[in-house]
């Protein structure tokens, strides 16, 4: 009997140890917001490279209850059943503008204790998460893969020039009272005025008022358009292929089924590694794990990979499938050697 229900409890481990979570964050990263990390399905499992998704609320989630932030958008969305295959962090705002300093200071420390795709970093927010969003992109146009605003506007200080190199799509309701139309009409004009706005799609919502645009925190081609896009595309065109409208909102509730995520909780930067990310001492090879669907091929030519801003030799071995060792000794560098960004290091 005893034997049994040992294997019930093995099995039953083994089932949730690569379940979805929440995780919440407390005073873990200095002068940064307190913030919430979703992991899919999976992830602890099977060491996939996820893309990380940026979630920014609006003025009404403003506090210090960090449930709050689950009132509406990405972490809702999945509780209510959508499935989004990425890390997501979302930050709670105290209250005031978003400081896009700090967002970044939450992007190192996720990046350095998840494993994650820093190609695809993207970026969602609506109302006061849409200024935050167009804010942290046109500060840091080349961390951010593509971004979607919604019903929100910008306060770019040192100009708006920098939203034109991201894939951006903004969208406004019509009948927007709070924030009108002209707010995110003042930053097309402002990316006009700078160049060539190639990358831009501009959505007006007709008749759709300023609460309407949160459905799209519930439909897939939100997640599946953001997912198109990577630092590393040439060009880095936009995709122009979906389409997001009033109908599109329709029923979204109704198409889901609830679901329960278990939640965790971490406050101390002690217990702060929530995920099995590879630090640069690293050693431990990684033949035995499963191959990731989106990782490199590899038919015996040499691969390279162009370091950017927040790379660590850990994260590069995480995202192709290899060793900090094997980086080392294929470009006769110490797992201490400072990365230059935009110089080439070969992984394979």
């Amino acid at each position: 009997m005893k034997r049994i229900v040992l294997i019930i409890v093995l099995i039953a481990t083994a089932l949730t140890a690569g379940a979805q979570q929440f995780t919440s964050y407390r005073n873990t990263v200095p002068d940064a917001y307190n913030f919430w990390v979703y992991t899919p399905d999976g992830y602890d499992n099977t060491y996939e490279v996820k893309p990380v998704i940026l979630f920014l609320h609006g003025a009404s989630l403003c506090g210090s209850d960090l449930n709050r932030v689950m009132r509406y958008g990405p972490l809702d969305a999945l509780k209510r059943g959508l499935h989004i295959d990425a890390v997501i962090i979302a930050p709670q705002n105290p209250g005031g503008a978003w400081k896009p300093s700090k967002l970044m200071k939450i992007i190192e420390w996720v990046e350095e204790h998840y494993v994650v795709d820093t190609d695809r970093l993207y970026v969602l927010g609506m109302s006061l998460g849409g200024y935050g969003t167009l804010d942290f992109t046109g500060t840091y146009p080349d961390k951010v893969a593509a971004a979607m605003a919604l019903c929100g506007g910008a306060n770019l200080r040192n100009g708006y020039c920098g939203l034109n190199d991201v894939p951006l799509w903004i969208l406004h309701g019509t009948a927007d009272r709070q924030v009108g139309l002209k707010e995110s009409q003042k930053v097309v004009n402002a990316m006009e005025r700078c160049g060539s706005t190639d990358r831009l799609i501009f959505t007006k919502l007709p008749g759709v008022n300023h609460g309407g645009p949160a459905h799209a925190f519930y439909i897939s081609d939100t997640y599946d358009w953001l997912f198109e896009h990577r630092l590393s595309d040439p060009g880095r065109p936009v995709n122009e292929s979906y389409t997001i409208t009033p109908e599109s909102f329709h029923n979204v509730y109704r198409k889901l089924t609830p679901r329960k995520i278990p939640v965790a909780s971490s406050s101390s930067k002690g217990n702060a590694k929530a995920s099995p990310a590879l630090s640069d001492n690293d050693s431990q090879s990684n033949d035995t794990k499963p191959v990731a669907k989106n990782s490199m091929p590899n038919n015996g030519d040499p691969v390279y990979h162009t370091i950017r801003k927040g790379d660590t030799l850990g994260h590069i071995a995480a995202r192709y499938h290899t060793t900090v060792n094997k980086i080392c000794q294929l470009n006769n560098i110490r797992s201490t050697t400072v990365l230059q960004i935009g110089k080439k290091l070969r992984v394979k």
